[in-house]
C-alpha cells in the first residue's frame, strides 16, 4: 500500500491551482473536466513529478461538512496538511517575497522547524523542515 494522492479542499480550483502553481512551485498533471465547472485537478512536486499527487478538491463548494471542517481547521490555525522543505527559512524568505501571508514565522519546534502559511483557498498549510 502506499500513498498516490492526497486531497486537499479548495473554494476555487482556478485559484488554487495558480497559487500552488506559481507561488509554491508545484507542476501541473491532470486537469480532466467533471463537468459544473468542476475539474479532475492535480499537481506533483517539480522535486518528485512521479510522486504522490495533490489533488485540488471543490468539496467545500459541494458539501457541507467539508466547508465546516475546513473553517474550524482555519478558525483554529490548524494546517490542513504539510509539505516537507529542506530549508523552511529559504522557503519563507521565497513565499513572503511572492506575498504569501504566513500565520507562524519559523520556529524550531524539537528536532523540526515549522512555519504555516494560508494558501488563499481556506487552508493552513505547514511547511517542515527536519533538523539534524
Amino acid at each position: 500500500m502506499k500513498v498516490t494522492i492526497i486531497s486537499i479542499p479548495v473554494r476555487d480550483q482556478e485559484k488554487a491551482f495558480q497559487f500552488y502553481t506559481e507561488k509554491l512551485g508545484f507542476l501541473k498533471n491532470k486537469d480532466i473536466p467533471l463537468g459544473n465547472g468542476n475539474r479532475w485537478l492535480t499537481l506533483v512536486s517539480k522535486e518528485d513529478p512521479n510522486g504522490p499527487e495533490i489533488l485540488l478538491e471543490p468539496a467545500p463548494l459541494h458539501f457541507e461538512p467539508s466547508k465546516i471542517y475546513q473553517d474550524a481547521l482555519m478558525e483554529a490555525g490548524i494546517p490542513y496538511t504539510q509539505f516537507d522543505v529542506k530549508d523552511v527559512d529559504e522557503e519563507y524568505n521565497r513565499l513572503q517575497k511572492l506575498g504569501v501571508v504566513f500565520s507562524l514565522a519559523p520556529k524550531e519546534m524539537g528536532t523540526v522547524k515549522v512555519a504555516v502559511f494560508n494558501d488563499t483557498c481556506g487552508n493552513n498549510i505547514q511547511l517542515i523542515e527536519t533538523l539534524s
